[in-house]
C-alpha cells in the first residue's frame, strides 16, 4: 500500500504535468497531434506513409517537393515517435512562446525545415553520391538545440567538467555523437544539417527568415486570431519579445537544455 508521502509526490507530479500540458501553445499542440496522426495512419498497410513522406533525395521533383516539409512529421515506429515528441515538445513550446504562433508556423513549414532539407539533399547527392532517406522530427530538435546552445554560449561560454572547459555551443554536437553511437540507424548527416541551421539562427540571422511584424499583425487583426483560437500566442504577447532579449541571457547557471533527444531513421540503404 503506498504511503501518504508517496501518494502526495505522485499527485504533485501528475498535477504539474497536467498543468504543463494545459499551457502548451497552439502550434506545439498541433504538431504533436499531427505526428501522432501520421503514426496512426502508418499502422495500416494500404498506404505506405513512410515512403510517401520521407525525405529521399532522388525522389525529389516538382510533384514530390512536399517531402521537404513532411519528413519531420513521419516516424518509423511508436518508440521513434514517442522519443521525438518528448524531445521536441519543450523546445517547440519555448520557441512558440518567444516568437508567436504565426511566426512559428511560417518558419517550421518554411525555411527552418526546407533549408536543412535542401542542405541534406545537396550533400547527399552532390558530395556523398548516396540516396539515403531520412524522416523524423529530430532534425527540428537539433535545430532548436543549436539555437539554444549559441544563446547559452553568450551568457555562459564554458561547461566545466572536472578540469575540462567545454564550450557550451558544442553541446548539440556531443549529443549528436552520443545518439549516433547509441541508437542504430540514425542519420548523422541529417542531425548535423539541423544543428548547422540552428547555429546560424542562434547567431541572429533568424530575423531575416521570419515574416515582418506588420504582416503578422495585419493577419492577426484581420482574422481576429487571438479571440477565436485558444492557446494562440500573438506577435505582441510573447514571453521574451520578438528577436529582442534572448531568454538565456537572463538565465542563471548554464548549459544548454538536456531534454531527451530523439533520432531520425534511415529508410534507404
Amino acid at each position: 500500500m503506498p504511503t501518504p508521502a508517496a501518494s502526495g509526490v505522485r499527485g504533485l507530479n501528475t498535477l504539474r504535468a497536467r498543468s504543463y500540458l494545459v499551457r502548451l501553445p497552439l502550434f506545439t499542440r498541433a504538431i504533436v497531434l499531427v505526428i501522432v496522426a501520421f503514426w496512426l495512419a502508418g499502422l495500416q498497410s494500404v498506404w505506405d506513409v513512410q515512403f510517401w513522406g520521407a525525405l529521399i533525395p532522388q525522389e525529389i521533383n516538382f510533384t514530390t517537393a512536399y517531402r521537404i516539409s513532411t519528413f519531420p512529421l513521419i516516424h518509423l515506429n511508436v518508440i521513434h515517435t514517442v522519443l521525438n515528441i518528448v524531445a521536441l515538445t519543450p523546445l517547440m513550446e519555448r520557441f512558440e512562446s518567444e516568437y508567436g504562433t504565426l511566426t512559428t508556423l511560417s518558419l517550421f513549414f518554411g525555411p527552418l525545415t526546407t533549408v536543412p532539407a535542401v542542405l541534406y539533399i545537396f550533400i547527399e547527392l552532390a558530395i556523398l553520391r548516396r540516396n539515403t532517406a531520412v524522416l523524423g522530427a529530430s532534425i527540428w530538435v537539433f535545430l532548436l538545440l543549436g539555437m539554444e546552445s549559441i544563446r547559452t554560449y553568450r551568457s555562459n561560454p564554458y561547461l566545466v567538467i572536472s578540469t575540462y572547459h567545454i564550450p557550451t555551443w558544442t553541446t548539440p554536437l556531443l549529443l549528436i555523437l552520443g545518439v549516433a553511437a547509441l541508437v542504430p540507424g540514425t542519420s548523422l548527416l541529417g542531425h548535423l544539417c539541423g544543428v548547422a541551421v540552428g547555429y546560424v539562427c542562434g547567431l541572429g540571422y533568424l530575423k531575416y527568415l521570419a515574416p515582418p511584424d506588420w504582416a503578422l499583425r495585419w493577419i492577426e487583426s484581420r482574422l481576429n486570431l487571438l479571440a477565436i483560437l485558444p492557446h494562440y500566442v500573438s506577435v505582441d504577447q510573447k514571453t521574451y519579445g520578438r528577436f529582442g532579449v534572448l531568454p538565456s541571457n537572463n538565465r542563471k547557471g548554464g548549459s544548454a537544455p538536456s531534454e531527451l533527444v530523439g533520432s531520425s531513421q534511415r529508410l534507404g540503404p
